[in-house]
């Protein structure tokens, strides 16, 4: 799997924000995490120069370099970031490095600023292109909280995206016992394929929060012959289903007419083809622009479960897929 394909953990959308910056002066550090793409707006200035959708300092004068601490909204591994400097040409950094460290709780700018934090490189200064999308693959190590994004010396960056695996703390999560969504991307879970995404990401099944509209969800194209469209999601931790919720909000024309859920019990990350699947929610009609709550549909025998498999049929739109069920935790 490509890492750009793996969850973008400093996205405002999950709370990631740009918290500390030495300098910010032509363009705010927050539009570093922004879910939207950069934009550029044609003959637009503010009083200190021209409008950019990104964080740029000023031009450096004196030794050194700036720099930007992010919090990620999910602590988690990282295996790639994606520094876009788009629409940034003639002001961009001429290079870059990344380091991470990991802060239990909510550290204030002293603690990230000061000694008390070790930082981790986890890129070293490497060249970047002006406006374009500039990918680093990180060998993935530890789990991290914060980044700081180093830029040399100075310039714009439009967007900061962070993709990884989330690593939640599960001992926790579950302290209190009961049914957790098993499937949601704040607890680990991950979609690792899906048999069409032409109008939508199937991650955006597993977001928190309620759909914004059409666009945050997963839609397929419409299907011309036989069969249907799935996605498998890998469970943040193996546990058994005990209920599912499938919301088909802002699909009014475009809904699947029903679906199915299945299971399987894998180790790797992509279930093999013959993996041995076991249906949990037998095919069901779903209705436009709804949230359907099965409670009592699913199976009681679920078995315990690292994979789901949502079939739709025949195609259509998904917003949210809830998989609510109990972690078996060390097993």
């Amino acid at each position: 799997m490509e890492f750009t394909q793996l969850i973008d953990l400093a996205s405002e959308r999950l709370g990631g924000a740009a918290l500390f910056t030495n300098d910010e002066f032509f363009a705010p550090k927050e539009n570093l995490v922004r879910a939207s793409q950069p934009e550029w707006r044609e003959g637009e200035y503010t009083e200190r120069g021209k409008w950019m959708d990104g964080w740029e300092t000023r031009r450096r004068r004196s030794p050194g370099y700036d720099w930007c601490i992010v919090r990620l909204g999910l602590p988690g591994r990282i295996h790639g970031v994606v520094v876009d400097t788009a629409f940034f040409t003639g002001n961009y950094p001429e290079s870059c490095s990344i380091e991470g460290c990991t802060v239990d709780g909510f550290a204030d700018e002293a603690t990230l600023t000061g000694d008390r934090v070790t930082w981790t490189e986890i890129l070293p200064q490497s060249p970047l292109r002006g406006n374009d999308r500039n990918l680093f693959e990180i060998s993935p190590s530890q789990k991290f909280t914060h980044l700081r994004l180093n830029i040399f010396p100075d310039g714009g960056v439009a967007r900061l995206r962070v993709h990884g695996v989330v690593l939640p703390e599960w001992w926790s999560l579950h302290r209190g016992g009961g049914e957790l969504d098993l499937a949601a991307v704040e607890h680990g879970g991950r979609v690792v394929q899906c048999s069409d995404e032409h109008y939508g990401n199937p991650v955006n099944m597993i977001m928190p929060g309620q759909p914004l509209g059409m666009h945050d969800g997963w839609e397929t194209k419409r299907r011309r012959g036989p069969g249907h469209d799935w996605a498998i999601v890998r469970l943040g931790a193996r546990g058994q289903i005990r209920r599912a919720v499938i919301d088909t909000s802002h699909f009014k024309g475009n809904a699947p007419g029903s679906c199915s859920i299945e299971v399987c019990d894998s180790a790797v990350e992509v279930p093999p083809a013959d993996a041995e699947w076991q249906t949990i929610l037998q095919l069901t009609s779903l209705m436009a622009h709804t949230v359907h709550d099965f409670v009592d549909r699913v199976s009681r025998e679920a078995p315990t479960a690292s994979h789901a498999r949502l079939n739709i049929h025949p195609d259509g739109g998904v917003a949210r897929l809830r998989l609510f069920g109990v972690p078996v935790l060390g097993g």
